[in-house]
């Protein structure tokens, strides 16, 4: 009887090559299996991934910010604080009722007989022997005074583009928004407001780009008082509150760093200006726009981005050199083969163009320093 052993690996002429990894190991996978028909994919639902800094790598990580800002609630202000007329007389009254008080002062003094002697010469009026003061005489002397002080001292010069913001005894009493002479109540306190029309250039403020990288902006902001009683008794000073809402805006509105087109300027501005003036309308401040006016990096990353953009502008110069130099080539090749000037095979053909891109760029290198 003849026993047949099958050959062993060891025993074949080549042998099976030694495992690369230590750890190897082999999985059969059965034929049929890879020709199966694959059912329809299931969408699994993520959730987002978060980026964080690598270990070990010094890798900042980068804070990616929302393409659309989200708007917050609008801070709200007593609703029965809004600007209303105040009640003014016209400028005649209150000189008339001065010039009354003066003259009763002067008749209550001829009156007592302690009218000056020069006065009553250079008034022609004959002299009166009065009982000297008397409560009478005072009196009198109290009501002319009163009157007088109250006709002169309530006069006031409304300007253009100015208002008036009254109050008493801290309550909101009126606004006045009138030009010329006229005569307020002296008891009512004012608080002069400018109207007009104004602009503010902001000093540079920090602001970062889309990645995260920090910014210093300079904003130019137009804005005006379009409720004087909000603007003077809602916030403490409407100016701070102004400058701190667009300090405000850009740390939440990403700015395009130096260099990016005009675009993207325009649309940083159009966020910043829509997200400041829905935070001081309340107030009464009405905010037309606010632009970023110049856009630079942070004294701490300048001098790396500065770097960086010189890197990227070398790099698309060399980009655009090669793919100039390449088209010239191929354009000069065509043209002598499809002429007929030459007949070259591959070898040919090769070593010509590696001498036409060698002259090209040497070319181009010297126009270029």
């Amino acid at each position: 009887m003849t026993t047949t052993t099958s050959p062993t690996p060891e025993s074949e002429g080549h042998a099976r090559p030694a495992r690369l990894i230590q750890n190897e190991a082999t999985t059969e996978i059965p034929v049929h299996l890879l020709f199966r028909d694959d059912p329809d994919p299931v969408s699994v639902p993520l959730k987002p991934a978060v980026v964080a800094r690598r270990q070990g790598t010094g890798e900042q990580p980068r804070l990616r910010r929302p393409d659309q800002v989200t708007p917050r609630p609008a801070p709200v202000v007593d609703p029965e604080l809004a600007e209303r007329p105040a009640r003014v007389l016209p400028g005649s009254v209150g000189v008339l009722a001065g010039t009354c008080g003066v003259a009763g002062c002067a008749v209550t003094s001829w009156w007592a007989g302690v009218l000056p002697r020069l006065a009553l010469e250079a008034f022609r009026v004959p002299a009166f022997a009065g009982a000297g003061l008397d409560p009478a005489q005072w009196a009198a002397y109290a009501g002319a005074g009163a009157l007088g002080l109250f006709g002169f001292g309530g006069l006031a010069r409304g300007r253009t583009g100015r208002a008036w913001v009254l109050g008493l005894f801290g309550r909101y009493r009126g606004t006045v928004r009138r030009t010329g002479l006229m005569w307020v109540n002296p008891l009512l306190l004012r608080r002069r407001v400018d109207v007009r029309l104004r602009h503010w250039r902001g000093e540079p403020m920090p602001a970062a780009d889309p990645s995260g990288v920090a910014l210093r902006v300079v904003v130019l902001v137009v804005w005006r008082v379009r409720d004087t009683a909000r603007a003077t008794l809602g916030v403490d000073d409407h100016e701070t509150y102004l400058r701190e809402c667009v300090e405000a805006a850009l740390a939440r509105v990403p700015v395009e760093a130096p260099g990016s087109g005009r675009g993207s300027a325009d649309a940083a501005g159009e966020a910043l200006t829509r997200l400041v003036a829905a935070e001081t309308a309340p107030v009464g401040v009405e905010v037309f726009s606010v632009q970023p006016l110049r856009v630079e990096y942070a004294p701490e990353v300048a001098a790396a981005m500065h770097r960086r953009r010189i890197a990227a502008l070398d790099a698309q110069h060399r980009s655009t050199m090669l793919t100039s130099v390449v088209d010239s080539v191929e354009d000069t090749v065509t043209r002598l083969t499809m002429r007929g000037l030459v007949e070259l095979d591959d070898y040919e053909r090769k070593a010509l163009v590696k001498d036409l891109t060698v002259a090209f760029c040497a070319g181009r290198g010297e126009q270029g320093a």
